[in-house]
């Protein structure tokens, strides 16, 4: 079982751009570039970047992705700060 995680996330208040997002990559978008433009966290400076977080720092809806979603795919969450697409990069 993983103890870290490495993740992006790009922070939105709205389903639909979260999701308007997630065609975008889809589509071939770099994920640094949307979240430069799009998210409302100040990680979106660094292209979405939160770095390695432990099991548990992250709230329980998107700790759940960051440590059992698939790597490397966007997600959709929703949290009670808003609605995130998330990327894992890697697991330790």
């Amino acid at each position: 079982m993983a103890a870290t995680a490495h993740a992006l996330h790009i922070l939105v208040k709205h389903k639909e751009i979260a999701e308007d997002i997630i065609k975008q990559l889809g589509k071939g978008a770099k994920f640094q570039t949307l979240a430069k433009k799009h998210s409302s966290c100040q990680s979106g400076k660094k292209g979405g970047d939160l770095g390695e977080f432990k099991r548990g720092q992250m709230v329980p809806q998107f700790d759940k992705i960051a440590f059992k979603g698939e790597i490397l795919e966007p997600h959709l969450v929703k949290t009670k700060f808003g609605w995130h697409v998330i990327k894992v990069l890697y697991r330790t």
